[in-house]
């Protein structure tokens, strides 16, 4: 070997110095690049995931942007409950969503559930059978998740992230819980205050999001985002993100819970509740969930749990469920007439007996309240969004008379507890509507019956899977179906390839275990193509659109300006009472309690004198239990000469609204032709608006 001269040493040094400044830079600039993530860079792999952990067995990059006119694109949940392990006590979902101790911390089952479910009472209650499972949960889950165990986590952070890999981009989170439920249930390890319950959730559902992040590389890098309003909605699925929305169903919402038909809050109660929810963040809610409040009657449960459910509500307002004749085609679920089960019954005082119902009255007779319909208008005023599902037929028809008066598009339906009989006037007013996570063949049969009504209205569907809501989700198809799902398929976009589900040992496989946890959602969406067909599909993937744009309306609404503001009133006549006044002014004097009263007559009329002649396009009339069949509305510029503008044969009573093209008026006649009841006309409230 030649050795090198002495001279050239210094330049060999020279070099070596160079490259090792340079791989030094390089490693510098490493270090100070934006984190990587750990699949290889892409923007939707996470910097890091603990380990071990449930796989997410989807692959490809999540579509992102908006669609060739602007839209977004993507699935909406409408209805979940990621956090009901923190609700009812605390015990009765068992396992966590999350947990920085791992995947093993956060699927175990409840304590109490060791060494065979043998206490597991919820689950013989809800399900039947003793109750009897394994409770081993990670890495084995011999016997849970599944489609039919109603007291164990679904929601699994990991499972929802492989859910948005499938293409949802709206998750709405509906904080859940019920005092009465918690307070009877023998295992808890935390306070049964419902609004207790609610902040927590709120506050962990902003927890759930800080923790994705950090596995994404820091705050706002995650998929996983908390919205406020429809803006940052969209801009988050824009970015092919999951935008998730705060909703709340509980039973008795800031405390107002009725006893023995007296309402225990006041509307400074319900305004300062609101104001606490939308500081929270929730956007949507139900006004009464599963028993009789101060707000509204509730759409009864069926089978052994409406038995249940039936006995807690006289636990929680000392009266079971009443009903009465529907006066409509709508009506409410047939109550559960099922002995309830004895552990119920052992909580009813002595003697006390559960009641026996008609066959044919199937109404609950408790409706929409004074102080429901306040909280109502109240959530119209913050841009919020009224959920009708679990609303008695009763308080649903008149919550959508209200959102009708006031052409206010925040209604939806989001699990198919509203009866079906509404969906019209919801999509009429810009609502939205989602159905329960029903089989396939179900889901699809309900989605073709519904069709022609999306492309009359032009709107997306949605799917309500109500995880966690100790519901029941769809079975298995069976292996041997003439069109199963196969493995591996596509997302619905066609950007993405999905296995089979797995975490630790346990693989699921929708046609053999069914809809067993929420990471199912992609398998079962295929199962839907399969077997309804791609237009189901299609209707939604049109769904996060269609929720957000019922959102944005719902922002951006303004009440009119009721004209009577400063008007009087004449009639043909007004009942004489000795202690009460029901003369014509009482119909316009912004009080709700108040009413005119004519005599027993049909053909009688009111008369609004406007200050001023301006245009009329809309009036709405609230009407007490006597109301006309038939009557029309008339305009007039002189008071003399008057022209008919809008008339009907059909009245109903409750709240009418009256639209037609505007024309000028100073005065407004309602002129009843014919009454529907043996009493003359009896009216609340009249307005008039320019419409």
């Amino acid at each position: 070997m030649t050795r090198l001269p002495h001279a050239r040493l210094p330049h060999a040094r020279l070099r070596l110095a160079t490259l090792l400044a340079a791989l030094l830079a390089l490693v510098a600039a490493a270090l100070a690049a934006p984190a990587r993530g750990a699949g290889g860079g892409n923007w939707w792999d996470p910097v890091a995931r603990p380990a071990p952990d449930a796989s997410i067995g989807v692959t490809g990059e999540p579509f992102t942007g908006t669609d060739a006119q602007g839209r977004v694109r993507g699935f909406v949940d409408a209805h979940d409950h990621i956090l009901a392990n923190e609700a009812f006590g605390g015990r009765l979902i068992c396992g966590k969503a999350f947990s920085e101790a791992g995947v093993a911390d956060a699927l175990k089952d409840c304590p109490e559930h060791y060494p065979d479910g043998s206490l597991a009472v919820f689950d013989m209650i809800t399900k039947g059978g003793d109750g009897r499972h394994d409770p081993v949960g990670w890495p084995t889950f011999a016997d849970w998740p599944a489609h039919d165990s109603l007291t164990h986590q679904q929601n699994y952070y990991a499972w929802v992230e492989r859910a948005w890999r499938g293409g949802q981009r709206v998750l709405v989170n509906d904080l859940v819980t019920n005092g009465v439920i918690c307070s009877v249930y023998f295992f808890k390890d935390r306070s049964c205050d419902e609004m207790t319950s609610i902040r927590l959730q709120a506050k962990l559902s902003h927890d759930m999001q800080a923790y994705v992040d950090k596995l994404y590389g820091g705050p706002g890098k995650g998929w996983f985002r908390i919205v406020t309003d429809s803006g940052q909605a969209r801009e988050v699925v824009r970015q092919g993100k999951l935008a998730v929305v705060l909703g709340v169903e509980t039973s008795e919402p800031f405390g107002c819970k009725q006893v023995l038909d007296v309402a225990q809050c006041s509307r400074a109660d319900i305004d300062r509740g609101l104001d606490e929810l939308y500081g929270l963040g929730v956007r949507s809610m139900f006004l009464c969930h599963k028993f009789d409040n101060a707000l509204c009657g509730v759409r009864f449960d069926e089978g052994g749990l409406g038995a249940a459910i039936n006995a807690g509500q006289f636990l929680s307002t000392g009266t079971f469920w009443q009903t009465e004749q529907c006066t409509g085609p709508q009506h409410d679920n047939p109550i559960g007439l099922a002995p309830a089960p004895a552990s119920v019954q052992a909580q009813l005082p002595p003697g006390t007996a559960m009641p026996s119902y008609a066959d044919g009255a199937q109404c609950n007779t408790r409706g929409l309240t004074e102080l429901g319909e306040y909280a109502l208008r109240g959530m119209m005023r913050r841009g919020m969004m009224l959920e009708l599902d679990h609303m008695s037929v009763k308080a649903a028809g008149r919550a959508l008379d209200v959102l009708e008066s006031e052409a206010y598009p925040g209604a939806i339906s989001s699990h198919s507890w509203m009866d079906l009989g509404w969906t019209e006037r919801v999509y009429k007013l810009g609502g939205f509507v989602a159905q329960y996570m029903h089989g396939a063949e179900g889901f699809s049969a309900e989605a073709r019956r519904t069709d022609a009504l999306r492309d009359k209205y032009g709107v997306g569907y949605g799917y309500g899977t109500d995880m966690n809501g100790v519901g029941g989700w769809p079975g298995p198809r069976g292996a041997g179906t003439a069109n199963p799902v196969r493995y591996p398929f596509r997302t619905a976009d066609g950007g993405s390839v999905v296995e089979r589900a797995t975490a630790g040992s346990r693989t699921w496989d929708i046609n053999t275990d069914g809809a067993a946890h929420y990471g199912l959602v992609p398998d079962w969406l295929e199962d839907i193509r399969l077997v309804g067909g791609q237009d189901v599909i299609d209707d939604l993937f049109r769904g996060a659109e269609s929720y957000l744009t019922t959102w944005g309306a719902s922002e951006r609404h303004r009440s009119e300006v009721n004209l009577v503001a400063g008007a009087t009133a004449a009639a043909s006549s007004a009942e004489w009472n000795p202690f009460t006044d029901f003369g014509a002014a009482r119909a316009v004097d912004g009080n709700s309690s108040s009413r005119w009263a004519s005599d027993w007559s049909d053909d009688q009329w009111l008369r609004i004198d406007l200050p001023a002649t301006t245009l009329v396009g809309k009036v709405t009339l609230d009407w007490e239990r006597a109301f006309p069949r038939a009557y029309r509305i008339e305009v007039s510029t002189d008071g003399a000469t008057w022209r008919t503008v809008w008339s009907t044969a059909s009245g109903d009573g409750g709240l009418d609204t009256a639209r037609f093209p505007a024309v000028p008026a100073r005065y407004v006649r309602i002129h009843g032709e014919q009454r529907a009841t043996a009493w003359g006309y009896s009216l609340y409230e009249a307005g008039v608006y320019r419409g």
